[in-house]
């Protein structure tokens, strides 16, 4: 999906009304504090989501490759601004949100490790993890609604199945309406994925399954 992006908070965007969470990290909640070098609160949600708004309108517009969508049904992706500059590893190396091993496996480990050692943007003072924060203070964080996982991505016309063989490794794509599209389940952290269109699919190195 490629657009001119809208900032929800630092980790969330929207384009042509479809709300994208960056893959792999986590952004201070809208309405969570964090403390200063000196020890005073300020807005670090907000001050995440501000500045993320000025470094995507510098290059518009931003493209982004999905891999999974949460719970609340929005997409899960990588996203990259015109000049090809990546998005999550930008907001991780400035100390605007952190690297989320959960997801990303250690993938923005480095820009998180620089931007600690140079004491930027949350690494100046303290500061609670995003995920433990909304833990601590479920009725201060805004979510959006639920929706139905039987979508694909909410309709978006990302519902091709990008599934591995267990048994040979073999990367198979499945369409809705063949058979085993149902009972298939994408599990990310397996390297398996949701595609667009079958081109995607097969310029990615996927087969068609056989039925």
């Amino acid at each position: 999906m490629e657009g001119r992006a809208s900032v929800i908070d630092g980790d969330t965007v929207e384009i042509a009304g479809q709300r994208i969470r960056f893959n792999g990290i986590d952004a201070p909640e809208t309405r969570q504090y964090c403390d200063d070098a000196k020890g005073f609160e300020y807005p670090c949600g907000r001050r995440a989501a501000n500045a993320l708004d000025e470094f995507l309108a510098a290059s518009r517009p931003l493209h982004c490759s999905f891999i999974n969508r949460d719970r609340y049904g929005r997409l899960v992706g990588n996203c990259d601004r015109a000049d090809g500059r990546n998005v999550q590893k930008w907001l991780v190396e400035q100390g605007l949100a952190l690297d989320w091993p959960r997801y990303s496996y250690g993938a923005f480990s480095a820009q998180q490790e620089t931007a600690k050692k140079a004491h930027r943007g949350l690494w100046q003072g303290r500061f609670d993890q995003p995920w433990d924060w909304r833990a601590a203070n479920a009725d201060k964080v805004e979510t959006v609604t639920e929706q139905s996982t039987g979508l694909g991505f909410l309709g978006s016309g990302c519902n091709i199945k990008g599934n591995i063989s267990v048994s040979s490794g073999e990367h198979i794509y499945h369409l809705p309406g063949q058979e085993h599209y149902d009972e298939t389940v994408i599990s990310p952290g397996k390297g398996e994925r949701w595609f667009c269109s079958e081109d995607e699919a097969r310029a990615a190195g996927w087969r068609k399954a056989r039925r």
